[in-house]
């Protein structure tokens, strides 16, 4: 299984080594895609693939705010995944874990689910104005499936999928800059 850290291996897990059964391959790939999926929603954005290397994190509106946010976020790393989970003890799914920060530190009811995050009310911001805080959505084909927390240096925290574990990983990992779909500021 690979894990989360790039240039030691990829940012999902490696697919099992099928004896060339195209049928075994395909339950794989649709098994990847429902895991994914559980963290709700499809409402269609731009897709706009960050930039790999260089980040020049913008500073936060309320700094404050958003240093509680991403520590608090960043404390949750390993907390298991579980779908439908929002939070420590029963463990968090991508919309859960989110929720669970911003509630946690700032008091801030957010939506449910990514398709609903992506949806609500804040500005688009494109990857080279990302600061700390923002919500970062990943998706294919225009539809948003996932979301996890900006927290800087082209870094971010989520909730991944089944088996897995809260986990930070890098926005131009060869995975999430594909499936980029584009992020909104909340503080």
């Amino acid at each position: 299984m690979g894990t989360h850290y790039p240039g030691k291996a990829r940012c999902m897990p490696n697919p099992p080594r099928w004896r060339g059964t195209r049928l075994a391959a395909g339950m794989w790939a649709a098994g990847m895609l429902a895991l994914l999926a559980g963290c709700g929603g499809g409402d269609r954005v731009r897709h706009d693939a960050p930039p790999a290397g260089d980040w020049s994190d913008r500073v936060a509106t309320d700094p404050a705010a958003a240093n509680a946010v991403l520590m608090r976020a960043i404390s949750l790393v390993g907390t298991p995944y579980r779908y439908g989970g929002n939070t420590p003890d029963g463990g968090f799914d991508c919309s859960g874990l989110v929720n669970y920060v911003y509630r946690d530190m700032l008091d801030l009811r957010l939506p449910r689910t990514s398709r609903a995050l992506a949806a609500w009310q804040g500005p688009r911001i494109t990857p080279d104005r990302l600061a700390s805080g923002d919500l970062v959505f990943f998706g294919s084909d225009g539809t948003v499936t996932h979301v996890g927390i900006y927290v800087g240096d082209g870094r971010f925290v989520h909730a991944p999928s089944t088996g897995g574990t809260v986990r930070l990983d890098r926005l131009d990992g060869p995975y999430w800059r594909e499936h980029y779909s584009g992020a909104k500021r909340v503080l």
